[in-house]
């Protein structure tokens, strides 16, 4: 990968045109395994080209766990799946010192690195735990790194945390604190297939033969040169100003909020909303084959990236309204450009 000093022009259209190219292949590959679910691939990939985690919401029984699988396989990288339990401890996520028996009769403490350590982790069901071990991915999703015994570790490059969780109304669940969910750049919801799909795409397949064996199509070294050229593309003033916008509008109590934000919403959106709006929007725009990023860039990843961000009160609940519809309406309201 070039340093910023080194910059080669052919090289980067080069790799840009590959990222356009890609999109069609992997989602070829994903096809192989995965059925429907099309914008839930779409945004998962945007977050991986973006170095972002990401935390899939959806019923048990909806391929998320196989989705994430598919991806590590489409990407060749190291794949551990961590099954939260209410019983899990933090030491079973990061890893813990253990005594050995040495050649010399002596016993000696030796760390064995737990499942986080691999390029992509996925925390299968995590609000099935207590915080206190939800906690114990903050430090690795936010530094990279895991501190054990006092021992500071980094993690191998590239690293992502995909987390999957059941809805809250389910019984045995932990809704996540606000400051996790924050550090997850997009909330992709996992719905229901449509019958064609369930029937004959799904149930028929899966009874049937053996399915076809998907390949591995890029390398981690290949993501990390991604994520370098994804924050190289360039953005309007105006566009960004209209991500931070969305931003704000979510906040109720702050100055030009609208007022159905003030009526049904408790807790707005952060600073991090407006960064991953632009950071997606700049990969989606990669994928489409452009280097520049438009508005509908941005509206369209509002739902994804607000999704967690913004609390709505009791208020909303009675009158059954949902946070997406609030994000919905918020789209509506802010202007592209004041």
């Amino acid at each position: 990968m070039n340093n910023k000093s080194e910059k080669n022009p052919v090289a980067e259209r080069q790799l840009v045109e590959k990222l356009a190219e890609a999109h069609g292949a992997i989602g070829k590959e994903l096809g192989k395994v995965i059925v429907g679910q099309k914008e839930a691939v779409e945004q998962m990939l945007i977050a991986l080209l973006s170095g972002g985690h990401c935390l899939i919401t959806g019923a048990p029984g909806l391929a998320k766990t196989l989705l994430v699988k598919t991806l590590a396989q489409v990407f060749h990288l190291s794949f551990h799946r961590i099954q939260f339990t209410p019983d899990l401890m933090p030491s079973d996520i990061t890893g813990t010192e253990i005594l050995e028996d040495r050649d010399n009769g002596k016993r000696e403490l030796v760390f064995s690195r737990g499942p986080i350590f691999a390029n992509i982790v996925l925390a299968d069901e995590i609000n099935r735990t207590p915080p206190k071990t939800q906690a114990a991915l903050l430090e690795a999703m936010q530094e990279h790194q895991v501190t054990v015994a006092g021992k500071t570790m980094p993690l191998e490059e590239p690293f992502f945390v995909l987390a999957t969780q059941n809805p809250i109304e389910m019984e045995g669940t932990y809704p996540l604190p606000e400051a996790q969910l924050d550090r997850f750049m997009f909330n992709i919801v996992v719905n229901y297939l449509s019958e064609d799909d369930e029937v004959f795409s799904v149930v028929a397949k899966t009874t049937g033969g053996v399915n076809e064996a998907v390949k591995p199509l890029y390398s981690g070294e290949d993501l990390i040169q991604c994520h370098d050229i994804v924050r190289q593309v360039p953005v309007a003033e105006e566009v960004v100003r209209y991500a931070v916008r969305l931003a704000v509008a979510s906040r109720p109590g702050q100055k030009g909020a609208p007022d159905f934000i003030n009526e049904w919403v408790n807790w707005g959106a952060g600073t991090r909303a407006g960064q991953f709006l632009v950071l997606g929007a700049k990969t989606r725009a990669l994928l489409e084959g452009r280097t520049h990023v438009t508005f509908d860039d941005i509206r369209v990843l509002a739902q994804p990236v607000l999704r967690h961000r913004i609390l709505i009160n009791y208020r909303a609940e009675a009158e059954n309204v949902t946070v997406d519809q609030v994000i919905e309406r918020l789209i509506e309201a802010v202007p592209e450009k004041n």
